[in-house]
């Protein structure tokens, strides 16, 4: 059965890179310290364990995907679909939630770690690679996502976004991640 992923609207494709519209979006979100590894795994259990059906009405919610992570400090912005973010050792890891939910219907959580909120439209340069979910494959392809960004004249409006597509049983080489990084909404292409 295929899994449901966040929508988006392709502005430009160029190679490994594109720029890309999401519409709003609602986020099943939980923060947890580590590093950047071990901080997704801590958080997608506890995210799991809602969408199987650990909230009020004890109903389950589909899987989608990409899961996010992003470093989260003292505010939370919360910037893609499924997402982890760094601030103060601490990340913000966020399953999206189906389409078929609204703030209104959604199940709320019995855990008081996770949270529930919309997030607005955005436009945001990526950059897709596969391989196994190391910060090393991260900061690699966060500075030729960090180089196009800056090639193309785009303005940066908030912190970038691990994004995974895949089981962990997936094999590494079939691997989808992503790097999210938000940019000013009327970033067009320079060239």
């Amino acid at each position: 059965m295929a899994t449901e992923e966040a929508p988006y609207k392709v502005v430009k494709t160029d190679d490994i890179f594109e720029l890309r519209d999401y519409p709003p979006q609602l986020l099943a979100e939980t923060i947890v310290e580590g590093d950047m590894e071990g901080a997704g795994n801590n958080a997608f259990r506890l995210l799991f364990r809602y969408i199987s059906g650990d909230n009020r009405s004890r109903k389950k919610i589909g899987m989608t995907s990409p899961v996010s992570q992003e470093q989260k400090g003292e505010k939370i912005s919360m910037t893609a679909p499924v997402s982890q973010q760094r601030v103060q050792e601490k990340w913000a890891v966020s399953f999206m939630m189906p389409a078929s939910y609204t703030l209104e219907n959604l199940p709320v959580p019995d855990d008081p770690n996770v949270t529930l909120r919309q997030v607005p439209a955005r436009r945001v340069a990526s950059v897709r690679y596969s391989g196994f979910w190391s910060e090393e494959k991260f900061l690699l392809n966060k500075a030729k996502l960090d180089t196009w960004i800056r090639e193309n004249g785009f303005v940066v409006v908030g912190e970038p976004v691990w994004a995974r597509y895949n089981p962990p049983f997936t094999p590494w080489f079939m691997r989808r991640n992503e790097i999210l990084i938000p940019v000013a909404a009327d970033s067009t292409v320079i060239r």
